[in-house]
This record gives structure tokens, sequence and C-alpha cells, in this order.
């Protein structure tokens, strides 16, 4: 399927994705910290992209200033240089590029995993996970037992909270999944880090 092609039926699906987690995040704000400025989650990561999504972050890295884009330009060159000489067991982390002034710079044009950041995941086997920034002092760590890593009912009552912490089934892979995939006839191949599509790139 023609790249164009792909690129509107992305854009068709992340309009609803983006309704579907707006509304969570709606019933989940008494425990979220989400507000610019913050950029946690921007930093030291390894940012998973797909090709289409990747594209579509391109198209609006092309309409930035061309003194932002010459600043985040030099910026991957620099996380490609790190990632050449890195030398731990680890993997490759790095601050997103496209973090300026502690905002994203291409917001509406940023990738899944960026979308759905902040609320706590339901896995397959139905374990709840926390966003790391939790441990931060951000988001839900507020009801969060930090000796077992789960949501205390103790602090979910004192609290007085009108709704409850849940965890939501939107992890990466699942809103870039078969099911997804089929119902907006959107490709999403070739996932691995945002950086490593800028290695064999030159720009």
């Amino acid at each position: 399927m023609e790249k164009i092609t792909q690129l509107k039926n992305y854009a068709i699906y992340l309009k609803f994705i983006q309704h579907e987690l707006d509304n969570l995040f709606e019933k989940q704000k008494e425990y979220l910290c989400c507000e610019k400025g913050c950029g946690k989650c921007c930093k030291y990561g390894q940012f998973h992209y797909s090709e289409i999504e990747f594209l579509y972050l391109l198209t609006g890295f092309m309409q930035l200033d061309e003194e932002i884009q010459t600043i985040i330009e030099s910026r991957i060159i620099k996380i490609l240089e790190e990632k050449k000489n890195f030398k731990g067991n680890l993997p490759f982390k790095y601050d997103c590029p496209f973090l300026i002034d502690e905002a994203c710079s291409v917001y509406d044009y940023r990738g899944v995993i960026c979308r759905s950041f902040g609320l706590m995941i339901q896995d397959p086997t139905g374990k709840i996970n926390v966003p790391f920034c939790a441990y931060e002092g951000l988001s839900y760590s507020k009801v969060l037992n930090t000796k077992t890593n789960e949501i205390s009912e103790e602090k979910v009552k004192q609290g007085s909270y009108k709704e409850r912490p849940l965890g939501f089934n939107v992890g990466y892979n699942n809103l870039t999944g078969r099911e997804y995939s089929n119902k907006f006839n959107v490709v999403f191949e070739h996932k691995k880090p945002l950086i490593e599509w800028y290695e064999n790139k030159i720009l």
C-alpha cells in the first residue's frame, strides 16, 4: 500500500485512538500530573516507533521553523554518536531530541507510545503497571505503595476520590496491534527505537 494512503489511514486511526485516550485521561485526572512543562516521559527512554509513526512524525518536523529543525538535527547527530560509542550491556537510552523547552515540538504528530503515557497499563496477564513517574512523586504517586509496587486501597479510601485508579489495555503493542491495524487498514511495521530510524538516514 502506498505511503500517502497509509498516512491518511493513520491520521484517521489517530483521531479515533486519541479520542479514546482522552476519555481515559479524563476519568483518571484525579491521579494524573501530566501537564505542559513536565517532560519526564520524554527523557531517558527508547521511544519505540513503527515506520508509519516515524513518517507521520517527519511531516510535523518539516513544518517547524528552520531554527528549531537545526536544533533537533544537531541533537540527533549527537545521540547517534553517543549510541555508536555506547558500550553498556543495557539498552541504549536517550532524551527525545524533539523535546524543546520541556515541551514536545511535534506534539500533534507524536507517536502512539507518547500519547498513552501517564495512564496505568494492564498487561495481558492482568497485572497493573504504573508509569515510572509515579516513583518520582507524579501520576498515581499519592495512591501508590512503593514497597509492594501496587495501588494502596487504604490511600484510595483516605483520598476520597470520585473514580477508582484503574489500569487499561493501552500498552504500545496493543494500540499498534492486529485489531487496530485491521480496523483502520494501517500497517505498523518495523517497530524500533525512534533514534534507530535515523541511523541510515542522512539529515
